[in-house]
Order: structure tokens, then C-alpha cells, then sequence
């Protein structure tokens, strides 16, 4: 297959890219920057430049591929108070995807995440459509899963379209994500830190088998699927901090939930919710299996606390 990949050269778009070229797939990897399609070329990849707000270039690279794996969003303004912005530019994305392949039978597959569709609740693959049933939703964040809801509509125009959720933490080393970031906040403030009780639950899974499961997804996932990349169904946050604690000598202990925003900004909003996942579904429709370590083991190797 030929795949155009957005945000291709990103922290699992290159672990994708990879896995998509070591299976014999041709990669045509989308480059805001110099340094991207460099990256992109040395791995081995074509190289298209341009940016999400090119919809004449999205467009005219997803008629010519086979398939489209949609990993890119504006995280750099979608967290220093532009979601709304970024959710927008998302869509206006997807929907030219959408013109693109219509009618084709050809491939769309976007990324999402498990964080939030079920508080409380371990949520499966069936979980977070309604959106009716998700009035705590901000708009941008409405806005992003209204626009996942509308890729499995695209089953109805002749797309083979499908969903991947992602668990909040796709670990590994060199990961500069959530989990690096938790690290960077215990260093800072001197304590590794989790709130109230840290009995609430994160979905977890390692960036390569997040990468698998993409390419599975763009190779044979069903018209209108939702899928899990959950390996780690929900590590309890207490449990987080006290390997993190351990690694850097830190005392480990509780933040009240009215002091979360203060203590792990930008993350306070997500570190004390409780919101485990499944991939039950997802390992018996795609016949993906995790095959990497676990957050706990990833953690445990160190490479984490390296510097």
C-alpha cells in the first residue's frame, strides 16, 4: 500500500513509519519543517511538505495514496489555550480526507484517545458515541470526538474508515509526553505527587504497539471501527508515583484535588481522573496483541530518569 501519514514524524507517527516500512507498505510522510523531512527521508519515507491548513496538499496527497492514517494535531496551541483553534483545524483536516476518499473503498485512520469516555468506568470499544452522554465535555474536546464520530460515518460513503483511541501514555524511551512530563513535575517540586488517594486508573500502552496496531488498522480493520490501543487496562496512579519516587529518591505523596492544577500544570486537569480502558474488542477483531513492556516495567528500566 501506499499511506500518507500525517504527523509522521512525531513521537508514534515515526514508530509508525517504521512499522509501515518494514512490512513493505511505501510511506508518504506529511513535513511542516526542514528537520521533519529530513527525519522522514533518512527513515526512508517520501515526503510531502505542508501543514494542516493545506487542504489543497492533504487532499491531493490522500487521492494519491491507498490510505490515510491521520496522526497530526496542533498540540502546541491545543495546550497553551487554543483547543478550540486546534480541534477546528482538525476537522477542517479530516473533512477534506473525507472528500478525497469518498467512494474510493480506500483507507482512513484517524487517531484518538480513551481518556474521559467512561469515568469511573473501564470503557470498551462500544463506550464514548454518544456525546449527549458526555455533557462534562468542554467544546474543543466535543469538538475532537465529534469529528472521531464523523470518520466512522465515512463507512456510509464508500471509506473504509476506523478509529484508533489511544491510551493517555504511549511510553517508551525517549517518550517527551505525559509520562516524561509527570517525571519533569516530580524533579521540579521535589516530590513525586498524585492526587488524593491515586487509586484512579490510566490506560497505558507502548508506543510500538500503538504503531502496530495502526498498521494493522490501515491494512484490514473493518468500515467503521472503533479501536483500542490499551495494553496496561488502568495503572493506578499511586503506583506511578512511587516508581517514580523510588527512581529519583523523592518523597511520594498525595495532592489535594483543589491544588492538581497548581502542582501538575499543564496536566492537572488529567492526573486525578480514574478512566481505565479495554482493547478486549480490538485484540479479537484485529488479532493485535501488546508484545512490549508494561508502564510499570517501562518505567523501571530507567531510561526516564536518565537526565
Amino acid at each position: 500500500m501506499r499511506v500518507f501519514i500525517t504527523g509522521a514524524s512525531g513521537w508514534i507517527g515515526s514508530a509508525v513509519v517504521a512499522e509501515l516500512l518494514d512490512s513493505g507498505h511505501q510511506v508518504v510522510g506529511l513535513a511542516r519543517s526542514d528537520a521533519s523531512a529530513a527525519a522522514l527521508a533518512a527513515a526512508g519515507a517520501e515526503v510531502h511538505r505542508g501543514s494542516l491548513d493545506d487542504l489543497a496538499g492533504l487532499a491531493e496527497a490522500a487521492a494519491a495514496s491507498d490510505g490515510v492514517i491521520h496522526l497530526a494535531f496542533k498540540h502546541d496551541i491545543a495546550f497553551s489555550g487554543g483547543f478550540q483553534a486546534a480541534a477546528d483545524a482538525d476537522r477542517r483536516a479530516v473533512e477534506t480526507f473525507g472528500e478525497a476518499l469518498a467512494g474510493s473503498d480506500r483507507t482512513l485512520v484517524i487517531a484518538s484517545g480513551t481518556l474521559g469516555l467512561a469515568p469511573g468506568c473501564v470503557a470498551t470499544e462500544r463506550d464514548g458515541h454518544d456525546l449527549g452522554e458526555a455533557a462534562w465535555l468542554s467544546d474543543g474536546p466535543r469538538t475532537r470526538h465529534a469529528t472521531a464520530e464523523l470518520v466512522l460515518s465515512f463507512a456510509s460513503r464508500g471509506i473504509r474508515s476506523s478509529v484508533v483511541r489511544l491510551s493517555p501514555t504511549n511510553h517508551g524511551d525517549g517518550d517527551n509526553g505525559f509520562m516524561a512530563t509527570v517525571v519533569r513535575v516530580a524533579r521540579d517540586k521535589g516530590v513525586s505527587g498524585y492526587v488524593g488517594d491515586g487509586t484512579n486508573r490510566w490506560p497505558a500502552v507502548h508506543r510500538l504497539d500503538s504503531a502496530h496496531l495502526c498498521r494493522l488498522a490501515v491494512e484490514s480493520a473493518p468500515a467503521g471501527s472503533t479501536l483500542h490501543a490499551v495494553a496496561d487496562e488502568g495503572v493506578q496512579f499511586r503506583a506511578i508515583a512511587d516508581v517514580i519516587g523510588r527512581h529519583l529518591d523523592l518523597p511520594v505523596v498525595s495532592i489535594a484535588p483543589d491544588q492538581a492544577l497548581e502542582h501538575f500544570a499543564p496536566l492537572g486537569a488529567f492526573v486525578g481522573m480514574d478512566s481505565p480502558a479495554s482493547s478486549t474488542l480490538t485484540r479479537e477483531l484485529m488479532e493485535w496483541e501488546p508484545t512490549r513492556p508494561g508502564l510499570i516495567e517501562d518505567l523501571d528500566e530507567g531510561h526516564y530518569f536518565a537526565s
